[in-house]
């Protein structure tokens, strides 16, 4: 008698997000995250990457509708009173939001902040026991100074100082489950590299599962197992990241790749990606890339792809197969 199989830690099916107005922003997304992966999610601004995940912690205002399933180690979180998803925010599953500065509260000092976070699920610790429990997060993030540094505000660090204290927070219950929201944003190269080595120290040695949301693909061929390109409120593509960059199936997928930078590339001009994504309002019959797409058919036009391809390499285009015989991007 085999055993029974143990479910994802984060499964979601079918997400469907919509705004006020009729504005489908998310349009069945399937996802899944196992402990200890990094899932990468890429795409142009707008495409729904942070939609999907504020919806998944629960974190859309009133009056946008969520649907499908979104299940936390076999819990379903879609439906779920506001009282259960708050026990669960910060303990299981935590989110570090895009920009450090305006998540934090300015006049509140980091120690106040990380501490109320351990304090929300933990009201009986002592003060004390918080105090050397904020400190320790500090270290763990690599905040020198770290107990004088609990004392100070969030206009006395430095940008990347804030994101640590960030992820200092996200961090404070030990949660199973981090996402992280372009974590690098506004940073310079050297404390990007510190703040992803930092991500991935604290996924290898807490096994927990990484939702890694970015624009960065270099980022994401560092330190993601797979990624799902995501267009138009869509996942156009999934699939580890060696077969997503050696061997597309999308040709969005494709074009992000060519606009690329190369140290090869010598005083060559970059490649763009010809045209705009589409709005909320103004989304295109068929598939919502084929106004910028150069492979485009008819069937294009009028018929929307559905994501193929199974569990391993699946891709939303009508000529995934023949992208995927003609192999990797030149």
């Amino acid at each position: 008698m085999t055993a029974p199989t143990k479910p994802p830690l984060l499964a979601i099916r079918d997400l469907r997000v919509m705004f006020p107005g009729g504005l489908e922003a998310v349009s069945g997304v399937d996802l899944t995250v196992d402990r200890g992966e990094v899932l990468g999610i890429v795409g142009e601004s707008g495409s729904g990457k942070s939609v999907s995940m504020l919806a998944a912690m629960g974190l859309l205002g009133p009056g946008v509708g969520v649907s499908g399933s979104v299940r936390l180690d076999g819990e379903e979180l879609v439906g779920q009173p506001a009282s259960m998803l708050r026990r669960l925010r910060g303990k299981r599953l935590a989110m570090i939001f895009q920009d450090p500065m305006t998540a934090l509260n300015p006049v509140m000092t980091i120690g106040e902040q990380i501490g109320e976070a351990i304090r929300i699920h933990e009201p009986g610790v002592a003060r004390r026991a918080l105090a050397a429990r904020v400190v320790d997060l500090l270290e763990l993030v690599a905040i020198p100074f770290p107990r004088r540094r609990a004392e100070q505000y969030p206009h006395e660090f430095s940008g990347g100082m804030r994101q640590r204290a960030m992820i200092a927070m996200a961090m404070a219950n030990d949660p199973e489950l981090l996402i992280a929201d372009e974590p690098t944003t506004a940073l310079d190269v050297t404390i990007q590299a510190q703040v992803i080595e930092l991500l991935d120290r604290l996924r290898r040695e807490r096994g927990m599962g990484l939702v890694l949301i970015t624009h960065d693909l270099g980022i994401v061929a560092g330190l993601a197992d797979r990624v799902a390109i995501m267009y138009s409120g869509r996942v156009v593509e999934r699939a580890p990241v060696r077969e997503a960059f050696y061997a597309p199936r999308h040709p969005y997928t494709r074009k992000l790749l060519a606009s690329l930078p190369s140290i090869e590339g010598g005083a060559e001009r970059l490649t763009p990606i010809e045209g705009t994504p589409p709005g909320l309002g103004d989304r295109p019959a068929g598939c919502a890339f084929h106004p910028r797409c150069d492979l485009v058919i008819e069937r294009c036009l009028v018929e929307r792809p559905t994501l193929a391809g199974g569990a391993g390499h699946a891709a939303a285009c009508h000529r995934a197969e023949a992208l995927a015989t003609a192999g990797s991007t030149p």
